[in-house]
């Protein structure tokens, strides 16, 4: 009995040994990150007015998160209320947004792979939707929560590229703590 004992524990030791633990995989998202952001102008404040981002390819990103998890750069603000300066169509708690998306894994681009852009962006059968600051809805959960974050500042009609870490990712890249950049452009749905 003994000599199977030590048999099973030295077959799940080397099974171990193939196979990152969870706090390995959450360094490697993190040097990958830190990689990708290391070539990119980087804010760690949102601007004072909370509404004067610099806008285009070549705009900052923005920490939108006191952990890191999710940085923001504006692609498109939307359509802008000329007297306010806030978005002219916001995004209130419970409204329905529907969103488009292609998106990278960092953690590829890191290792050196030239992966394609995926999502459905460029695919109008594959709706995807959220109900905004909601998480308890299935629906608005599995694309993550960090996808809703650029709403606190921005209206429908606005783009972003988000670099989003697998905490605030879309659920089925938790587990495996892989970080994505995402190009997302939001719309109102219309009814």
């Amino acid at each position: 009995m003994a000599i199977l004992f030590l048999l099973l524990s030295g077959f799940g030791a080397v099974s171990c040994s193939k196979t990152q633990s969870y706090s390995e995989l959450l360094r490697e998202e993190e040097k990958a990150v830190n990689w990708f952001l290391a070539s990119k102008k980087v804010c760690i404040d949102i601007p004072a007015d909370s509404i004067s981002f610099e806008t285009g390819e070549d705009a900052p990103f923005y920490k939108l998160d006191e952990n890191g998890y999710v940085y923001m750069q504006v692609i498109n603000k939307g359509e802008i209320n000329p007297s306010t300066h806030r978005p002219a169509n916001p995004v209130e708690s419970g409204d329905v947004v529907y969103f488009r998306y292609l998106q990278k894994s960092i953690q590829d681009l890191y290792n050196g792979a030239d992966t394609e852009w995926m999502g459905n962006a460029n695919d109008l059968t594959t709706p995807a939707s959220f109900v905004y600051k909601n998480t308890y809805l299935n629906s608005s959960t599995r694309y993550g929560t960090g996808i809703q974050m650029p709403l606190k500042f921005l209206g429908y009609g606005s783009e972003v590229n988000l670099v989003l870490k697998s905490y605030y990712g879309f659920s089925e890249n938790q587990t495996y703590c892989i970080p994505f950049i995402m190009n997302i452009r939001y719309f109102k749905p219309e009814y």
